[in-house]
């Protein structure tokens, strides 16, 4: 089983109640969503076919028991599933990003899901898969990633409509370049609203246009570090 992988490397976790984190990534090729503020459009096409066992070598050299896959969207390619479940033997831990448009039950036991709910901002809120709402778990995170108040203001509803403070952890973030954290932060305290304002980390640690944390394998950049090419 081959999955295609646009890049392996190993940075600081930028998101999530993970944020700050030393973690390795994996990012697969494929996205069925062109969402407005994109930031990984490389990732839409370009990749290396790779095997399971050469995936999970880079990630001995790599070196770090969390480990995110994410995307383009992870869950359109069938090896997903088979590598999650091999990192989880090895005993990694494992997060999934995906776009929450595809059903993250297929994804593993043991697996943390990380469930981006699309604002209308994005330009895909329609091609949400809303019954994966039900099917989280309280180890899942959901992340709303907002470009205006309008945004703010319909994810507050989504919050309270499915009750996702009782489901999962709620985390919001702002499109980098699109919104400034700080209105963010004033809406969540004054509506009290309990959850988790995320900056993208990795984004002030290295600017767009700079290389983020040690590459190790890439498909899409010039600087790639591979040990077995």
């Amino acid at each position: 089983m081959k999955l295609k992988v646009n890049e392996i490397f190993k940075s600081i976790q930028g998101e999530s109640t993970y944020a700050g984190l030393p973690c390795s990534f994996i990012r697969l090729t494929g996205c069925n969503l062109r969402c407005s503020y994109c930031d990984t459009t490389y990732a839409y096409e370009k990749g290396e076919d790779m095997g399971l066992e050469e995936i999970l070598t880079d990630m001995e050299l790599l070196g770090c028991n969390l480990v995110e896959i994410t995307g383009g969207e992870p869950l359109l390619q069938e090896g997903t599933g088979g590598l999650i479940k091999k990192l989880l033997d090895e005993g990694y831990k494992v997060l999934v990003e995906t776009n929450g448009s595809l059903n993250i039950d297929v994804l593993p036991e043991g697996t943390i899901r990380i469930v981006d709910i699309k604002c209308p901002g994005s330009g895909m809120s329609e091609r949400m898969d809303w019954k994966n709402i039900e099917r989280l778990r309280d180890t899942d995170e959901v992340k709303f990633v907002l470009s205006s108040q309008e945004d703010y203001t319909w994810a507050r509803g989504i919050i309270d409509k499915y009750a996702l403070l009782d489901k999962s952890k709620v985390l919001m973030g702002v499109a980098y370049g699109k919104l400034d954290p700080r209105p963010l932060a004033e809406w969540i305290l004054q509506d009290g609203l309990e959850v988790r304002l995320q900056l993208q980390l990795h984004r002030y640690i290295w600017p767009p246009g700079t290389q983020e944390g040690t590459l190790l394998r890439s498909t899409c950049r010039h600087d790639t570090l591979s040990t077995r090419d």
